[in-house]
């Protein structure tokens, strides 16, 4: 059984990777190695806090924005910074944190993981065969008997 999650993350991470290489072509016109890496971190992330969430799909899509940030800022951090790559530089926008990362990209993120939280149940259901659980209602708080 652990192999067969373990595969499903290296499946799952590698669509990850993939994509978001594929949306830094279509935003920017080129990509790097080191994007590949983040996305693929990133997207395996979002997929297992998608997986064992059940939090509303806009609180899911927010925790989704920081790990991509999150994960942006360290690979920025040594890529550009430690390893002197210059992949990229968002010095120039508003809100940027070292030039690595920008709110600005965050809110785009936001954006973004609505609807991947729909891609990372669909693969969980109709490619990896995963049973959702039903959600649980909440235990109802102690009463005294007095």
């Amino acid at each position: 059984m652990r192999y067969h999650r373990f595969l499903e993350f290296c499946l799952v991470s590698a669509v990850g990777g993939v994509g978001y290489c594929a949306l830094e072509v279509i935003w920017r016109g080129w990509s790097h190695v080191s994007m590949a890496l983040a996305g693929a971190l990133c997207f395996g992330l979002y997929y297992w806090f998608c997986a064992v969430s059940r939090r509303p799909l806009w609180q899911r899509a927010l925790a989704g924005a920081g790990i991509i940030t999150a994960v942006e800022l360290c690979v920025g951090l040594v890529v550009n910074v430690w390893l002197g790559l210059g992949v990229w530089d968002y010095s120039s926008l508003p809100f940027n944190l070292w030039g690595q990362v920008s709110l600005l990209y965050s809110v785009l993120w936001f954006g973004l993981c609505l609807p991947i939280a729909g891609v990372c149940r669909f693969l969980r259901r109709q490619v990896f065969g995963w049973q959702d659980e039903p959600v649980r209602p909440s235990a109802q708080p102690f009463r005294s008997q007095h």
